[in-house]
């Protein structure tokens, strides 16, 4: 199987050397990586330059993340599509590989697996533990998501259900999975391992106004799929989030 990584950037050069040195230290070989930057102002490019960097690069104007996503999605040639935003960082050398594992082994759709949160400055510092577990399909409607940066999807799943809502700002990646796992239930497997390393610092709660712009998001990623939560599954969304702080730092 061969597994392409989306990475989109902008202005990302404080971080990006690590996201493509995880990608680049992979121990399974058939892995391309696709960077699509929105036209950084910074040194963001030359550092993807200087990292070695050999796989396909777009470098034009997007309508956000979301789009430039979407971007990379049409442009890739694996069998297996990942995303791993421009200051995230694979756990291990050995993630994608265990990725295709659970993909051979199950005959799956989707993989997913755990993430930790990390000080955006000092990234051996942990701060909380996302600790997904494994899937049934009344979980969504207790306010749970698999954290998307871990998540692995045949590229066919993208062709027959669609690709990120980018009416959606803060929400498309959480409407993407509610709509693939939850509304047309995609065979998917749980990998329990941490895969990804995430900088803390999420432009959803970095202030009381940017929670309430994402819970709204967070109920019209239901409407739009004329699907109904239940009048607390929203609520809980952000309070499952408190146990990630209850894991043992490291």
């Amino acid at each position: 199987m061969k597994v392409s990584i989306i990475t989109a950037t902008y202005n990302s050069a404080a971080t990006v050397a690590d996201t493509l040195a995880s990608v680049q230290r992979q121990t399974y070989s058939n892995v391309e990586h696709i960077v699509v930057d929105g036209k950084s102002t910074d040194e963001t490019l030359m550092i993807v330059a200087k990292a070695g960097h050999t796989g396909p690069i777009i470098c034009e104007e997007d309508n956000g993340i979301y789009d430039a996503m979407n971007k990379g999605i049409q442009l890739t040639q694996g069998n297996i599509i990942g995303i791993l935003n421009s200051d995230d960082f694979y756990a291990h050398e050995n993630v994608i590989a265990e990725v295709v594992k659970i993909f051979e082994k199950t005959g799956c759709d989707a993989v997913y697996g755990d993430l930790i949160f990390v000080h955006p400055e000092n990234p051996r510092k942990i701060l909380r533990k996302w600790i997904a577990g494994g899937y049934d399909n009344t979980l969504f409607l207790k306010g749970w998501m698999p954290p998307h940066p871990t998540f692995f999807v045949k590229k066919e799943m993208y062709a027959k259900y669609g690709h990120f809502n980018i009416s959606l700002k803060s929400s498309a990646d959480y409407e993407l999975l509610l709509r693939m796992m939850y509304m047309h239930k995609i065979k998917v497997a749980y990998l329990p391992d941490v895969l990804v390393h995430m900088r803390s610092g999420g432009q959803s709660t970095k202030s009381l106004s940017n929670r309430i712009k994402a819970h709204k998001e967070d109920y019209a990623a239901w409407s739009i799929n004329n699907l109904k939560p239940r009048w607390y599954t929203l609520l809980l969304k952000p309070i499952r989030k408190i146990k990630q702080f209850l894991y043992p730092r490291i």
